[in-house]
């Protein structure tokens, strides 16, 4: 077993690195004002490959500021996939937001020293980076420090709620789905959504309605291990008993999951904070149950698969730790970013060559479909193997193909769909354009590290 040292060692080797990222002073906990100017400074840094934007504000004021990164920014292009990364989504859980801004400053200066990894994936992929979705609650937190910060404190946003219990609990209606063969995918919005969550989860989740995501991660702290979907039970919830709540796509996200954690200096190992996990990667349901949590919206309402990272034992590390959690993350942020690249990829065209947006792909044996975007490309992640895959959508004859993926990049796969003749009742899929109520009454969530 290489030890972390040795780790380091090779990531370092497999970016290409003749010099550290910054001096070991550089690094230092932002606040807000000093967060914005670091973002500011990366893109007046590297001005041709990144792009500056706002989602929206917090409850008290403050830009939801995202970071893009991409060889034509501002620009989605045909078959380049859409990455995600969001830090600090809770207030006190400030190791991720410090490690974003460190990720966007590594990406300009290695694109400009021309490492040949970097430049490869910035020019084949949108990257975008939202370093704090809590702005506010870290500014609860960052007037305590790291000596003195509590578990709760700074934890919610301005009005105190946590915004990883926030969303429309799209879990519910799933698991109903699961049992009576209905939806898989894209699940509805229950009616007044826009009215029951906070500013800072509106905005992201217009966010992730504007741009057709393919992978993400949202970075924790409090525990060390890397965290996948689904994180809602669908089993009653016993008190002391818990259970593995796998999706469709399990393998698919604990191969993920692992990309992360053996990328990772030590969270493979397992034994972290005073817990075991094995090989560093969890289920969530199977840790603790949670509702209305941002990785499970993401996979239920959306093209996007998201995981939950805990990076770090203390929630408000010491300015003094942050170069070694540096070091220690830097390799799995980039590996994970590549996995973006894996399974297969194509276009929904007609007969005429122009692109069908909200065509369906389904794959044999793998319960949950995906959707092509608006220009007609999708993106669906997958482990090698052999699959049937099926493009769909209303009007149009459902096309059924073959494709065998690989370990390296994604395969191309496009399909051509014929109009469907007037007078036929082909099984396209397609379902009821309502929307389903969510609502549920609970008891107190676990408030646990994610």
């Amino acid at each position: 077993m290489l030890s972390g040292s040795s780790l380091i060692w090779i990531g370092a080797l497999l970016l290409g690195l003749e010099a550290s990222l910054t001096r070991a002073s550089d690094f230092q906990h932002h606040g807000y004002e000093e967060m914005v100017r670091a973002l500011f400074a990366i893109q007046s840094e590297c001005p041709y490959i990144t792009r500056i934007y706002s989602i929206g504000r917090s409850v008290e004021g403050r830009h939801l500021y995202v970071l893009e990164f991409s060889d034509n920014p501002g620009i989605h292009e045909a078959l380049e996939p859409e990455f995600k990364y969001i830090g600090n989504m809770h207030g006190n859980e400030v190791l991720g937001r410090e490690l974003l801004i460190y990720l966007a400053q590594f990406l300009c200066e290695e694109y400009q020293a021309g490492n040949e990894r970097i430049t490869h994936l910035i020019h084949d992929t949108r990257i975008h980076i939202l370093p704090s979705m809590n702005p506010d609650g870290y500014e609860v937190a960052a007037r305590q420090g790291p000596e003195l910060n509590g578990y709760l404190v700074g934890r919610g946003n301005a009005k105190e709620v946590d915004l990883n219990r926030n969303f429309p609990d799209l879990n519910a209606l799933m698991y109903y789905y699961e049992k009576h063969n209905g939806q898989n995918h894209h699940l509805p919005l229950p009616d007044n959504w826009e009215l029951q969550v906070e500013p800072e989860t509106l905005a992201v989740i217009k966010w992730m309605q504007n741009y057709n995501f393919v992978l993400s991660a949202n970075l924790h702290g409090g525990a060390v291990v890397a965290n996948y979907p689904f994180d809602k039970s669908r089993e009653p919830r016993i008190r002391g008993k818990t259970s593995n709540s796998a999706t469709p796509d399990d393998k698919i996200f604990k191969k993920l999951a692992k990309t992360y954690s053996y990328g990772h200096s030590w969270m493979h190992k397992g034994w972290n904070c005073g817990d075991y996990f094995d090989e560093g990667i969890t289920n969530g349901a199977s840790w603790y149950s949670l509702s209305k949590g941002m990785q499970d919206f993401n996979y239920l309402h959306t093209n996007c698969f998201e995981i939950t990272l805990e990076l770090s034992c203390d929630k408000f590390p010491p300015a003094t730790a942050l170069t070694n959690e540096w070091l220690a993350n830097r390799e799995a942020l980039v590996s994970y970013m590549e996995q973006v690249h894996h399974g297969i990829k194509g276009m929904v065209y007609d007969e005429n060559n122009n692109p069908i947006s909200n065509a369906v792909i389904s794959v044999a044996g793998i319960n949950h479909d995906i959707t092509s975007g608006t220009d007609g490309d999708y993106f669906r992640l997958l482990l090698p193997g052999t699959y049937t895959v099926t493009a769909s959508a209303l009007g149009y004859q459902p096309f059924t193909k073959t494709v065998t993926v690989g370990p390296a990049e994604a395969v191309q796969l496009d399909f051509y769909l014929k109009v469907q003749p007037k007078g036929t009742n082909l099984n396209v899929k397609a379902y009821p354009n309502k929307k389903g109520s969510t609502t549920s009454k609970s008891p107190l969530t676990n408030l646990g590290p994610r």
